[in-house]
């Protein structure tokens, strides 16, 4: 089956799908065979900022480590967030790395036009979706701003859900889906990103508060599969709520990044198995998807 297939399938069945961003590539083996030995299925993702400002090393790098261990039934390769402006306000030339991630052959690719004007994200998104849907290929796009990669935050979390910051409009969202024909969409709802800058990046998330009622009212409006972008530090009784009103996908970065980054800072840190049995652990209590695979791939 299509990832995009899989992921309406998991919006059809009430349960959400998890990609997993790779910082480090070391990270993909005990990813995957994880996702494997809980014999469900998951994502592999891994976004600009991943190669700039961590050691994934490159779109291609990240292809041919993942070619190394995957194999189809469980997982598929997502290309995160390429952004239009990034989150240290410069212009990205976002055409040309989807483009490269297409030939590379991921199977799913996100543009996030978050830090454009509605109609400017709009155009953004629908270059962006005619490029991957000529080669097969679905695309999320991001409406709203999940804040928390920028460099210098502006406001506390407390300040962002106060003054609701970023949220996702409803009626926009109906708007935009329909004019650039995304497949999912990321929204924001109160939830928030993981820091990403040297400074911060060490530093225990926040624990995201979700507002369910404004992502039922996006999820009226959009009518595509919606996605949860800082899947870090929401409980699992939230997680829950936020998955039956409408969530397919959650990102999955600080959670096993920082238990990578710990071991390997040990004498004798076995990292690649702290990120092994965190992401079961993930798979199994928080998502609660194992053994999931053959209902989600059942054609």
């Amino acid at each position: 089956m299509r990832t995009n297939e899989i992921v309406k399938r998991a919006a059809e069945l009430k349960i959400a799908i998890p990609a997993f961003n790779i910082p480090y590539l070391p990270m993909m083996e005990p990813v995957v065979r994880a996702v494997e030995d809980e014999d469900t299925f998951g994502l592999l993702a891994v976004a600009r900022l991943e190669w700039i400002k961590f050691e994934s090393g490159s779109m291609a790098a990240v292809r041919h480590e993942y070619g190394r261990f995957a194999e189809s039934k469980h997982v598929r390769l997502h290309l995160d967030h390429i952004p239009v402006i990034d989150e240290d306000d410069e212009r990205v030339d976002y055409l040309a790395h989807i483009r490269e991630a297409l030939e590379l052959g991921y199977e799913s690719v996100m543009i996030d036009g978050s830090r454009l004007p509605f109609d400017e994200n709009v155009e953004a998104t629908a270059r962006v979706v005619e490029a991957a849907h000529t080669a097969g290929v679905p695309v999320e796009a991001e409406l709203g701003a999940v804040l928390g990669h920028e460099a210098e935050p502006s406001m506390s979390y407390e300040e962002i859900v106060a003054t609701r910051t970023g949220f996702t409009d409803p009626e926009e969202a109906a708007r935009f889906v329909h004019e650039t024909r995304c497949d999912w969409l990321s929204v924001a709802f109160g939830n928030i990103h993981g820091h990403v800058s040297k400074a911060l990046r060490d530093k225990e998330k926040v624990a995201a508060r979700l507002d369910i009622e404004h992502l039922e009212r996006i999820r009226a409006g959009a009518q595509v599969p919606l996605v949860l972008h800082g899947g870090s530090g929401i409980s699992t009784a939230m997680m829950q709520d936020a998955i039956r009103a409408g969530i397919a996908k959650v990102n999955v970065g600080t959670d096993i990044r920082q238990v990578y980054e710990r071991k390997l800072r040990e004498a004798g840190g076995a990292a690649r198995d702290a990120v092994y049995e965190r992401t079961r652990e993930l798979l199994r209590e928080h998502f609660r998807i194992s053994g999931m695979a053959d209902r989600l791939l059942a054609r």
